[in-house]
Parts: C-alpha cells; sequence; structure tokens
C-alpha cells in the first residue's frame, strides 16, 4: 500500500469537529423548513388494552390543527417489517405478529403511538393532543421475561397462541450432554443483561414532505443509513417505486444501533405531509426516546460449564431467555438469536449447546444496541470463567490460559460455527495484565483495606464477529483544482468517518484530507449501501474508498506517464502531485486531472467481505468498594485490543473509550425498570435512569496487539462495538473479586448498583 502522511496509520484530527463543536452542526431539529407544521404523537398511558379513541374531532376542529392521524387513516400502509428473521431450532420460521404504523383496537406497552395530532405551531398541536384520551378496557400485562414463557402467562397475540417468539440454538445437543456426563466438575451460574435505553445525544426526528406533481416523498431524518430505510417505506409501507421514495439524513447526534430501524413517526410525517400539502416535522422529546425507541439487551441465561481433572473445558451449555417486547423489531429475531454464536468466546471447547428463546412482554420492543448480541454472549461467558476460577481455587489468567485457542490453532472453527482467521489471546492478556500492574496488586489491596475498603480487579478476553453483511458502496470525483469529493453508502453518527474516508482516499490520491470532502446520507446523490451498523464502516466501507481511490490513481499515473516521460509503475501521488519515485521531478495534480475527460475524473467501487472479522482483546479493571454503601468506584481501567490494521489511532481510541464508557454505564449505573402489575415504565426519564457522568468514569490505559485480519482486503478488523462488549464482564469480575474475597460473594447481577451491593453484602454475612 502507499502510505501518505495523511495515510493510513496517520493520527489525524478530526476534520468535521470544529463545525460539530462550535454549534455549526445540522442535525433533523435545525433544517425543519419555514411553513412546516409541527406533529405530536398521542400515545398509549397503559400496557395492553383494547381500545377506542375520544376526542377525535374535537381536536380536528381545535385551533391551528391541519390533521389528525388515526389507525383507520393509515389501514392502507403497510406494516413495519421484520427482516432479520432467523429459523427455530426445527427449521420453521417464527411467525411475525402485525407491526401496523398505528394499531387500530389494541395497545401492548406504555408509550406506544394510537394517533398523530399536525398543526400550525406545537403548542396547537399538544394542546389538541391533550383533547384526545383512551377509553379502553384493561387487559392482562406481562412484563417479566421468564413469566412471559408461564404456561399460565397472559398472552400478547392470540392468534399465535404464545409469548413464545421464536426458539433457536446453536451448537450439537448431544455432544454437549456427553461432555458433561464425563466431566469432573460443573460450574453453573444464572445472570441477567439488564435493559437499556440508547440514550443518544439527539433524540429522534422526522421531517416529511410530498410533491404532489411527481408523486415523490422526501424524509429527512436522523439514522445509520438511508439505504436502510428507503426500502422498508418504499417496499413494505408506502408500496412505490424506490424513485418515489427519497431519503436524507444530516449530522446525526449518536446510534448504537437503535437509529438503523424504521419507525412509525417516519411514516407517519410522510402520510400527513401529504394529506395537508405541506411539510410536516416531529422531534421527539428525551421521554419519549424512553418511550418509543427500540430498547437494547434485556436477557435471563442459565450457564454451565463442564471441566475435566485439569480445568480444561468440555462444554459449555446455556439456556438463555430474550426479552423481545411487544413486537418484533427489525432485527429482533436475528440480534437475539445469533449473537450466542459467539459464546464459546476466546476458548478450546469442544461442545457447545446454546438455546435461545424469544418472548413478548408488554414492553418496547427490543432490538439491536451497540454489539447487538456479541456483549451479551461476552459477559455470559466471561463472568462464567471467571466463576470456575473462584470454584477451582485458579487465578483468572491461568484458567483462561490453559483453554485459550492458540495462534497454532487458527483459522479455528468453534462449535457453533464460528471460523476465527486470526487471533494471539494470550499475548494481550499478558500485555493487559502488565499495563494493568497486576502483579502488584495484593499491595493496593492492603492499602485499601486500611481504610475500610474493599479492592478488586477483575479481567475479561473477549472476541466478537463484525464488519460483516452485504457490499459496501464508494465513489470518488476528482475536480480540476485537484480536490476530490467522496461519496460513501454508509452513516456517519459521530464516528468521523469524514476523517476515516478522506484519509483512506489521501493514502492513494495524495491529497491532503481537507480538500477532499465526504458526503453520506442522500438516496438521490448516492445510489446505494448497506450502512453503518456492525462496526462495517471503515472495514467495509473503507475498503470500497479504497479501491475506488487505487483505480483513480492508476488512472491519473497513466496519464501522467507521457508528461513526465515515465513509466507508470514508477510514478506516485503525494502533497497534490504526480512525481516519479525518489526524484524532484513532478507535475501538479490538477493539471493533469485537467486534461482528463469529465468521465475519467470519477471512480465507484462496491466492496463485498467474504466473512466477519474478529477483532478481540483483554480488558482489566479495578475498583473500590465502601462495604458501607455499597458504592464502587472504578480506579483503574486497562484495555489490549487486536484490531487489525489500524487506520487512525485517534479515532481508534475514541470508539474505544466511548464503549467502555457505556459498558461501565450497564454494568453499574443503568437500569430499565417496568412496574410488574402495571407494566409502567418506571425509569422513563434521566431522573430515573441513571447514566455514567465524568466522574463515573477512570482515565483508560489503551494500547494494541495488532494481528492483521486474513479476510479483510485491508487486514481491519472494526473497533465501533469492541469497548462495549470487554468492559461489562471486566467490571463486574473486579466487583465480585472484592466481594468474594471479603464476604465470599460468587456473583452479583447488573447493574452493580450501591443498593444492590450493600444488600448482597447483607446477605452473605448473614450467611
Amino acid at each position: 500500500m502507499t502510505v501518505a502522511k495523511f495515510g493510513i496509520g496517520a493520527r489525524l484530527r478530526r476534520k468535521e469537529d470544529q463545525a460539530l463543536v462550535t454549534g455549526r452542526g445540522r442535525y433533523t431539529a435545525d433544517i425543519v423548513p419555514d411553513g412546516a407544521a409541527l406533529g405530536i404523537v398521542v400515545r398509549s398511558p397503559v400496557a395492553h388494552a383494547r381500545f377506542r379513541l375520544t376526542g377525535v374531532e374535537a381536536a380536528r376542529r381545535a385551533p391551528g390543527v391541519l390533521d389528525v392521524v388515526t389507525a383507520k387513516d393509515v389501514a392502507d400502509l403497510g406494516p413495519l417489517p421484520c427482516r432479520g428473521m432467523y429459523e427455530n431450532a426445527d427449521g420453521s420460521m417464527p411467525p411475525v405478529p402485525p407491526y401496523p404504523v398505528l394499531p387500530a383496537d389494541t395497545v401492548r406497552h406504555v408509550g406506544e403511538s394510537v394517533a398523530m395530532v399536525v398543526a400550525d405551531t406545537l403548542a396547537e398541536a399538544r394542546d389538541a393532543a391533550d383533547m384526545i384520551a383512551l377509553d379502553f378496557e384493561q387487559l392482562p400485562c406481562i412484563v417479566g421475561l421468564e413469566e412471559a414463557l408461564a404456561p399460565d402467562a397472559p398472552v400478547l397475540w392470540p392468534h399465535i397462541g404464545t409469548n413464545l417468539a421464536i426458539d433457536a440454538a446453536h451448537g450439537d445437543k448431544q455432544a454437549t450432554d456427553d461432555a458433561f456426563a464425563r466431566a469432573d466438575r460443573v460450574i453453573s451460574l444464572k445472570l441477567f443483561n439488564n435493559r437499556i435505553v440508547a440514550n443518544f445525544l439527539e433524540p429522534r426526528g422526522a421531517v416529511g414532505a410530498y410533491d404532489a406533481a411527481s408523486g415523490r416523498y422526501t424524509l429527512t431524518c436522523g439514522s445509520q443509513g438511508v439505504h436502510i430505510l428507503r426500502p422498508v417505506l418504499a417496499d413494505d409501507m408506502f408500496r412505490v417505486p424506490r424513485d418515489k421514495m427519497h431519503v436524507i439524513t444530516p449530522d446525526v447526534g449518536g446510534g448504537f444501533g437503535t437509529k438503523i430501524f424504521t419507525y412509525r413517526e417516519y411514516a407517519l410525517v410522510l402520510f400527513a405531509a401529504k394529506r395537508i400539502g405541506r411539510p410536516v416535522a416531529w422531534v421527539a422529546d428525551r421521554m419519549e426516546h424512553f418511550l418509543a425507541d427500540y430498547h437494547g439487551r434485556d436477557h435471563v441465561s442459565y450457564a454451565e460449564l463442564a471441566l475435566g481433572a485439569d480445568a480444561r473445558f468440555l462444554g459449555i451449555r446455556v439456556e438463555t431467555i430474550a426479552n423481545l417486547g411487544a413486537y418484533l423489531g427489525q432485527m429482533a429475531l436475528f440480534i437475539a438469536a445469533n449473537g450466542a454464536g459467539m459464546v464459546p468466546g476466546c476458548y478450546r471447547t469442544p461442545a457447545v449447546y446454546a438455546r435461545v428463546r424469544g418472548a413478548y412482554t408488554n414492553t418496547v420492543p427490543v432490538d439491536a444496541y451497540r454489539g447487538a448480541g456479541r456483549p451479551e454472549a461476552a459477559y455470559l461467558i466471561e463472568r462464567l470463567v471467571d466463576k470456575a476460577a473462584l470454584e477451582l481455587g485458579l487465578q483468572p489468567d491461568e484458567i483462561r490460559r490453559r483453554n485459550f485457542i492458540t495462534p497454532a490453532d487458527m483459522p479455528y472453527t468453534t462449535p457453533t460455527g464460528r471460523t476465527y482467521d486470526t487471533g494471539d489471546f494470550a499475548t494481550h492478556m499478558d500485555a493487559a495484565m502488565e499495563l494493568a500492574d497486576w502483579s502488584r496488586f495484593a499491595e493496593r489491596r492492603r492499602d485499601s483495606e486500611e481504610h475500610g475498603l474493599l479492592r478488586g480487579i477483575g479481567m475479561a478476553t473477549y472476541i466478537e464477529a463484525c464488519a460483516g453483511g452485504g457490499p459496501e458502496y464508494a465513489a470518488i470525483e476528482i475536480d480540476e483544482t485537484g480536490g476530490a469529493t467522496l461519496f460513501a453508502g454508509t452513516q456517519t453518527n459521530g464516528q468521523g468517518h469524514h476523517t476515516a474516508y478522506a484519509q483512506l482516499a489521501s493514502a492513494q490520491l495524495g491529497i491532503d484530507p481537507a480538500n477532499i470532502t465526504v458526503v453520506q446520507g442522500d438516496s438521490e446523490r448516492i445510489p446505494r449501501g448497506f450502512g453503518t451498523g456492525g462496526s462495517r464502516s471503515i472495514p467495509v466501507g473503507g475498503v470500497s474508498v479504497y479501491r475506488a481511490a487505487e483505480k483513480l490513481a492508476e488512472r491519473i499515473k497513466a496519464r501522467a506517464a507521457d508528461r513526465l516521460e515515465a513509466a507508470a509503475a514508477d510514478l506516485e501521488l503525494a502533497d497534490s502531485k504526480v512525481r516519479i519515485v525518489g526524484t524532484d521531478r513532478s507535475v501538479a495534480l490538477s493539471e493533469i486531472v485537467q486534461a482528463m475527460p469529465a468521465e475519467e475524473r470519477t471512480e465507484a467501487q462496491d466492496w463485498e467481505p467474504s466473512a466477519p472479522t474478529f477483532p478481540n482483546g483483554t480488558h482489566i479493571a479495578e475498583v473500590e468498594v465502601d462495604p458501607e454503601t455499597g458504592g464502587v468506584s472504578i480506579l483503574r481501567y486497562c484495555v489490549v485490543d487486536d484490531f487489525g490494521t489500524v487506520l487512525n489511532p485517534l479515532l481508534l481510541e475514541g470508539q474505544v473509550h466511548g464503549g467502555i464508557a457505556q459498558g461501565i454505564g450497564q454494568a453499574v449505573l443503568e437500569r430499565t425498570v417496568y412496574d410488574q402489575e402495571s407494566g409502567q415504565l418506571v425509569t422513563a426519564s434521566l431522573m430515573d435512569y441513571c447514566l455514567p457522568r465524568a466522574d463515573d468514569l477512570p482515565s483508560f490505559s489503551f494500547d494494541i496487539r495488532n494481528i492483521a485480519s486474513a479476510t479483510n482486503a485491508l487486514g481491519m478488523k472494526g473497533a465501533g462495538e469492541a469497548g462495549a462488549i470487554g468492559s461489562c464482564p471486566a467490571v463486574v469480575n473486579a466487583i465480585v473479586n472484592a466481594l468474594h474475597t471479603a464476604a465470599g460473594v460468587a456473583h452479583v447481577d447488573m447493574p452493580a448498583t450501591p443498593e444492590a451491593i450493600w444488600r448482597v453484602l447483607r446477605e452473605a454475612r448473614r450467611a
């Protein structure tokens, strides 16, 4: 690869940040057009009920009201689809209940949309919305995971006859049962993976417009890819040709998976815009985010580990119930079931069987959230391995070292069918232990004990599958000044794509990244794309960018060869010049471009990965626990990762730090609580739901031990979700280490809040 000073490996600062941090970002709410009508969504106050709306006609007559949209009005629109289908263990496909734009007569969770009011002003829309009420007949509700699958549980979907949404499996049940039958020791653990609300900085919003002359809809909204939304809206819901559905995404303030999806409000603003002949805008407040945007995680698992006399792993057996909420989200079945395929983790385990059952409950639907199934698998196996170390009297690094898949085993296919191409797990574990000063932990523990505090240290060695999916599109157009415009089918949500893609193009074209404009988020200007998710933008979209730039560079060299009287193979592009390698003979890039026909100045490429990549690493957390209050302080945090080829270390560190912060939030702070009897969301605002703040987080020590991916064209593995995957088990393992030393505690569930730890310690002391 040609490496320029701004190219692959350079620590280039983000070029987009100047606008974003000085208030010049352009988010959905910033570009509501003058004269747009404003919408308010009427939401259900109850979790499960048959209903009819009252006050609709009064609302329609209220001052400034332009439209009131109800289920009857949108009955001809198709339902939201479930695109991430997944087979049951018996090979059958799960039934998909209808997910209408608005429900006609039954609501199934608190906050479910039942109508939209559109008015000249937001105040008028809100006043009219207050006139609409639900006349309802309460139905029994169910919010608990295990309770939902009980034989006598109230059923959400009578035509299905059960709350069981999917019953999937990975691995070989008989081989796993045989392994347990010959085991010398079996370690068991029940654990919860708590429900999470995404809480991105920018709440969702949407602006719908309709052009009657062309019959064309335009939706502007924050998303993770316009080409993810467009097929759902055009094919499934409005049933119009795709060229009649224009989707635009401006700046986006965070996504974390939750903004991948098409939501009811997107269809509603488009429908209302057509009816009233004006653009219609809707922007959520934070409470609507809690009540209407897909949640994440929410599993209960029963895990067992079979070991031989030498503490070698013989088998892993898992039973998981995943909460899917009231409806199937667009990737919900896939996220719930597929992630369990990563249960083997970094370990050579001959037999694995993981069964996953999804359950309907009267709660907000659950779908992809940062990591999307892999954090759940990593948390399960890393907590199970640590518990085994406790029961066997082994150090956490020793039990891992005995059972790691080694570099000599690569490529290695797990019993669940994942083929790891590269990895050296012991090396990054050793490096992380050195970075964390593990050998001197006992001294630091004694210091804490002198102050009446409990100190613990915990590690997690993780591996994840990412950078898969379909082909990604990129195109580069170079102009007569020697600058370039780059079109990408992915969508930045704050990751730094404008900088990263400009670096990749710069590596081939020799143009300063400041002179490369990156365009995303417009289904007219960009013909196709798979979108952002699964840590795939740079490892997949980046390859498309790099190859398009490479093709364009070859064409420019061929054109410059005659001018410089040299072979094209002897030329390089750098500093906006084409020059003969090793000499000072050069010509300005702009001169060559000006002599090229317009059609030769553009190059487009699609690249599709042949297999996922497998980033991996070791996280180590060190904590202090106050036994009197249960309060946890994270004192040190070290991580050593293997991400393959690194494009920009600054962007990489930012992604890792952000993921760790989210994982720490889940481990010790964040908790989504529903009232068991009424189905009300108790934690429906930031007054009740605790997000991590700066003083909850330590400084992070980060290092890499990279091995290039064998399946990615640039050797990249992906890094966007890794921090959120390794952090939860590392933090909980550290807390358990502190509590076990003091009181024999072997497990604490997330979130390990002060109250939860105080109760666990009190029970342990009583015992």
